[in-house]
């Protein structure tokens, strides 16, 4: 192991040490070959059974690239188009406030901009024809015209799942096992919670209560539909086949998984939501990360913190699992990625400026944020100072812009407020969604 390695080896144990991650799995591959892989920490802290690089965690919403995968096989065997309107492949889909329900696309389905906000989690509707049934029907207030606002929505993006059922004839779960996992050789990666129990080296997933200074085990969730967004638990030697596939050009030996059309769809930077970061289809691409681009999504549920994604220009794949929730995996993802390209270990993506706020400009700003996801966030001033209240705790924060703040929970996070003129912000992104400022504060 180089140098650099065992400076990396010592910034994750430190982070772990810090966040209180459980166990964590680090896998890094350059034109497929191995060049860093460790578990650190325990799959299941009571019995003291350690990580390794096979041990299967949760990979929560980095599963979101793998049905955009499925939904770009769809399109080169001239089943689709991305740009065809949902309603050509599921006629009963309706959503209140839409008169024009031919003006939302499959493409704003993948890209998080139908218009519709974050919705409470519906995990226990069993199928797609209920859920249809259930967007139909629903309370909401949209947030602008398809393609005009990103904002994360699981409840449309799952309809994903339903259009490739209907399209091929099989289950969903059915098909992305056939055509996604078992095409890579991903034999340790998995959409059932029953198969689980047939695997041995598998995480207990954990949430650390600082109250108590425990870990707290959390049962693996029945996600029902929301599976299409979430669904796959795997291990960082199997994520490393699924990027390869990225690196490869949609090859895998002498098949083709997907054509390089179809990835150049998923990779293209479309809706900028950082100062250097955009979102694609399932994937945040940052551009210039000197001189390199980075791709690459999160994950998160209860006892899951995930991070996987690539550098095209320089053949690598980098895979980051925990079983601990609310940590920062994509700080290790990054500093893994640092690592191999002989980077600073913390250099950021980006960071944010300084600027000094008129007090107008703070005051367009402060106030309470929410979504019926259960997403909160409260911006306030104190002794002249600026905070953000979220998640029951508070944080300092600071303006770096006249619509934009930035305040720091283990990592940096940066907000974008939405201003109606000169008038009170009217909403605000954060953590790839947008939340309403609340009527009464």
């Amino acid at each position: 192991m180089t140098r650099s390695w065992n400076e990396y080896v010592e910034f994750v144990e430190q982070v772990r040490e810090r966040e209180h991650i459980a166990g964590a799995a680090v896998s890094v591959a350059q034109y497929g070959s191995i060049i860093f892989q460790r578990g650190f920490g325990y799959r299941d802290v009571e019995k003291r059974l350690p990580v390794t690089p096979s041990t299967i965690f949760g990979i929560a919403s980095v599963s979101k690239s793998f049905t955009a995968l499925a939904i770009m096989q769809l399109a080169d065997a001239g089943l689709l188009s991305v740009d065809d309107p949902v309603t050509k492949h599921l006629p009963e889909f309706r959503l209140r406030g839409v008169d024009d329900m031919a003006s939302i696309k499959i493409k704003h389905l993948l890209f998080h901009t139908t218009g519709l906000p974050p919705m409470g989690r519906r995990q226990d509707i069993p199928n797609f024809s209920e859920h249809l049934e259930f967007l139909a029907n629903e309370e909401y207030e949209l947030l602008g015209a398809p393609g005009e606002y990103l904002s994360y929505c699981n409840d449309t993006f799952l309809l994903l799942g339903a259009i490739i059922e209907r399209l091929t004839g099989l289950t969903y779960r059915k098909y992305m096992t056939t055509h996604v996992l078992d095409a890579l050789g991903m034999y340790r990666s998995t959409y059932s919670i029953e198969e689980l129990t047939r695997f041995d080296n598998v995480t207990v997933p954990y949430l650390y209560d600082k109250a108590s200074g425990q870990f707290q085990a959390q049962p693996w969730p029945a996600l029902g539909n929301f599976e299409v967004g979430g669904g796959v638990r795997s291990c960082v030697t199997d994520l490393l086949k699924y990027g390869q596939v990225f690196i490869n050009g949609g090859q895998v030996g002498d098949r083709t998984i997907v054509s390089r059309q179809g990835l150049a769809r998923m990779t293209k930077p479309l809706y900028q939501y950082g100062r250097k970061t955009w979102y694609g289809a399932a994937l945040s691409i940052t551009p210039d990360h000197a001189g390199v681009t980075l791709v690459e999504h999160g994950g998160s549920q209860p006892g899951v913190a995930a991070n996987f994604g690539f550098v095209p220009e320089k053949g690598l794949v980098v895979a980051v699992l925990t079983n601990t929730s609310g940590v920062s995996a994509s700080l290790l993802w990054l500093g893994a990625v640092n690592t191999a390209l002989g980077l600073p270990l913390d250099m950021p993506r980006s960071e944010e400026p300084e600027y000094r706020a008129t007090a107008a400009e703070r005051q367009r700003i402060l106030g309470t944020y929410s979504s019926a996801e259960g997403g909160y966030l409260r911006v306030f001033e104190q002794d002249g100072e600026l905070f953000v209240e979220t998640e029951g705790e508070c944080f300092p924060a600071r303006m770096s812009g006249p619509n934009t703040a930035v305040y720091t929970n283990k990592i940096p996070r940066p907000l974008k407020f939405y201003l109606q003129g000169s008038q009170t912000a009217w909403a605000v992104f954060s953590g790839l969604r947008m939340l309403r400022r609340a009527e009464k504060e």
